[in-house]
């Protein structure tokens, strides 16, 4: 199929791409990699009478070292990140999810605002940030600027906290400081670069004799949109992550799910998959941990 007929806009500021969304509402749509709008658009899942390209505003291309945290403009591509060693140290969950996402055609013009936005249930980027913390700066003519957190800004399958008059203008990820940092992603799909059965992450860090003193986990795919689980982390807390303990937190995390059942898996196969994957990436990032020392 083709995409129905629409205008396109090329903005050269920020301020004449708010405009149009204040202006045209709904029916108008921002477009930077264009990565999940376009196949959107040519299957007519989404008709928006006008494109805004947003692509030329180098505001939203840039990467800021903050006070604790790191500033990703919206437009950034993935493959920026994917490729920037100095980021190693900063933000590596980012960098081990951005390892799955799509394929290296994708990465290319895909940006990390335009994943978020998107807010797949499978995505990789959306569960990297929420387990991150990530805040989100949106940004509109009329009501002006705002932050909303990842908790509260992914809502549900591709549906989240911006409205049709807002821009996401920038991300900022909460940098871990410390030694023995360690983190872990994986996934499972049919095949490499389709979306994810199920997804798990987790980021963590020990102290010297190997006791967890801080971490966060959570899974995709397996729930309407990216699920932390900071209360059953709290129960590792102090704790030395052997298999048993690290299974036995996986399947507490599984039975909090709500997963459907599609042409490929069923329900309960996607939960089981969920804590195998759960399991395992804790299990990763303990010993990336200790290979940190």
């Amino acid at each position: 199929m083709k995409a129905a007929a629409f205008e396109y806009v090329c903005s050269e500021n920020l301020d004449h791409a708010l405009g149009v969304l204040d202006e045209i509402g709904a029916e108008a749509k921002l477009i930077a990699g264009g990565q999940s709008l376009v196949p959107m658009m040519s299957m007519r899942f989404a008709r928006p009478s006008i494109l805004v390209d947003i692509n030329r505003l180098e505001e939203l291309k840039q990467i800021t070292p903050g006070d604790g945290f790191l500033r990703l403009g919206a437009c950034v591509r993935q493959r920026v990140i994917e490729f920037d060693s100095s980021l190693d140290k900063t933000i590596p969950l980012v960098k081990k999810a951005l390892q799955w996402v799509g394929h290296s055609q994708t990465r290319n013009r895909g940006t990390i605002g335009g994943s978020l936005v998107f807010a797949d249930p499978s995505a990789e980027l959306p569960l990297a940030s929420l387990l991150l913390g990530a805040s989100m700066h949106l940004q509109s003519a009329a009501e002006g600027s705002r932050v909303v957190g990842a908790a509260d800004f992914f809502l549900g399958p591709m549906f989240t906290a911006l409205t049709e008059t807002e821009c996401l203008v920038a991300i900022d990820l909460p940098v871990w400081s410390g030694p023995r940092i360690g983190s872990a992603f994986s996934e499972v799909s049919m095949r490499k670069g389709d979306f994810a059965m199920a997804s798990a992450a987790c980021q963590l860090q020990t102290a010297e004799d190997g006791v967890i003193s801080l971490i966060t986990i959570g899974v995709g795919g397996v729930n309407g949109s990216p699920t932390a689980f900071p209360e059953i982390a709290k129960e590792i807390i102090g704790k030395r992550l052997t298999p048993q303990i690290a299974q036995e937190i996986a399947e507490q995390a599984a039975k909090q799910c709500d997963p459907g059942s599609d042409t490929h898996v069923s329900a309960r196969f996607r939960r089981s998959l969920a804590a195998t994957l759960l399991a395992r990436v804790m299990l990763e990032a303990v010993e990336d941990s200790i290979n940190k020392r």
